[in-house]
C-alpha cells in the first residue's frame, strides 16, 4: 500500500532481495539467519500459495525481530478487502469481504478489529511508503489460515469460507468441525447468545489468535485529559514530542511511586503546573494531540520506562541534573 493512494492498488509484481528465511512464519520462534539484521531485510527463494495456487508479491516481504511481514496492502488485493490510509493518523482502514473492519496505526501494537482493541504480536512499520505487519496477524484479519512448509519455503495462505447453519449442519457440528467453543463462535461474529444463531445463518469460524490478547481498556474522560494536557503541555512540539509527553504521563500509572491513574498522576505533585494553574481546564486539544494520546493509550512508547520530562533551558537544578536522560525530543529531555 502506498501512503497517500487511498484505495487499495491492484496488481501483483515479485521483488525479492537476498536473505536467509528460516521458520519465518512462526511468529515467535528464532530465526538464527536473520537475527543480525537491524533493519527489515526483503527475503527470498520463498513461495507464497494462496488456496493452493502460487502468487506473487507486489515487493519484498520483509523479516524484522525475527519475524516475517507483508505489506497489509497487499494481502488486502490478496483476499478482496477494501482499504484506505488516513495521512492524519498514519493508519490504514480495511473491510474485509466478510464485513470485518480493521484499524492499524503506524508503530501501534493495538489493533481496532470490529470495533473492539486487541494486541497484535507486533506492531505495524512504514517502510518504503507501505505498511508492513506480520503475516500472521494480516492474513487472520482476512479470515485465514496460514501455515509455514519449512522443507519447501512455503508461505500457505488458506482463505477459510464462512459456514452456514442448516438442519443438518447445526451449531454444535460447526463447533466441532471448526475446534472452537461456543463462546469464541459468538465473540467471533457479534452475538450475545446461541439462540441468536438460527437455520441461513452465516458464521465466520476462523478466530484470529490476537482475540484471546485484549487490549487494556481506557475511558473516553482519561483519553480527553490525556490529549488536554499533551495540547498545553507540547502543543508546540512535533508529534514525537506530543507521543513523549503522554507516555510520561502513562509511565507514572505504571510506576508504584506515583499514582495508579491517569487523573491522579495528572493533578497529583509538581510536574504538571498547567492541571493547578486554570490552563489544563481550558486546553483544547488539536488533531497531532490527540493522535498523541490515543497512540500512547494504545502502546506506542517513544521514551521507554521516562517517568519525568523539562525543558532545560528553564528548569535547572541538582534533582534534574541527578537524572537519567533518556531521549531529548525537541525542547524537552526525557528521563528517569
Amino acid at each position: 500500500m502506498r501512503l497517500g493512494a487511498g484505495k487499495r492498488r491492484n496488481g501483483i509484481r515479485a521483488v525479492f532481495a537476498v536473505l536467509i528465511l528460516a521458520l519465518a512464519l512462526a511468529a515467535v520462534m528464532p530465526m538464527a539467519a536473520v537475527a543480525a539484521e537491524e533493519k527489515p531485510a526483503s527475503v527470498q527463494n520463498m513461495t507464497v500459495l494462496l488456496n493452493g495456487e502460487e502468487v506473487t508479491v507486489s515487493d519484498a516481504w520483509r523479516v524484522k525481530d525475527d519475524r516475517l511481514y507483508a505489506p497489509i496492502g497487499h494481502l488486502a488485493d490478496l483476499f478482496g478487502a477494501e482499504i484506505e490510509w488516513d495521512p492524519v493518523n498514519r493508519e490504514a482502514a480495511l473491510v474485509t469481504t466478510l464485513g470485518d473492519r480493521i484499524v492499524l496505526g503506524d508503530g501501534v501494537p493495538v489493533v481496532y478489529f470490529n470495533e473492539a482493541r486487541y494486541l497484535l504480536t507486533a506492531p505495524p512499520f512504514l517502510a518504503d511508503g507501505r505498511m508492513y505487519v506480520p503475516v500472521r496477524d494480516g492474513a487472520e484479519m482476512m479470515h485465514a489460515q496460514v501455515a509455514w512448509d519449512e522443507e519447501t519455503r512455503t508461505v500457505n495462505l488458506a482463505a477459510v469460507p464462512p459456514v452456514a447453519v442448516t438442519e443438518e449442519t447445526d451449531v454444535a457440528a460447526i463447533l466441532e468441525q471448526n475446534g472452537l467453543s461456543e463462546a469464541d463462535l459468538l465473540k467471533r461474529n457479534g452475538l450475545s447468545q446461541a439462540d441468536e444463531i438460527r437455520p441461513g445463518t452465516t458464521l465466520r469460524v476462523a478466530q484470529p489468535s490476537f482475540l484471546a490478547r485484549e487490549a487494556e481498556p481506557y475511558t473516553e474522560a482519561d483519553f480527553e485529559l490525556l490529549a488536554k494536557l499533551v495540547q498545553v503541555e507540547a502543543g508546540d512540539e512535533p508529534y514525537e514530542g506530543q507521543l513523549a509527553v503522554a507516555n510520561v504521563v502513562l509511565n507514572r500509572v505504571k510506576d508504584l511511586r506515583f499514582p495508579n491513574t491517569i487523573r491522579d498522576v495528572i493533578y497529583a505533585g509538581k510536574q504538571f503546573p498547567p492541571a493547578h494553574n486554570g490552563l489544563l481546564d481550558k486546553s483544547v486539544p488539536e488533531a497531532t494531540a490527540w493522535r498523541a494520546a490515543k497512540d500512547a493509550l494504545n502502546g506506542k512508547n517513544n521514551i521507554g520506562d521516562a517517568v519525568y520530562f523539562y525543558n532545560p533551558k528553564v528548569t535547572k537544578g541538582k534533582f534534574w541534573d541527578s537524572l537519567t536522560v533518556v531521549a531529548t525530543i525537541g525542547s524537552h529531555r526525557f528521563a528517569k
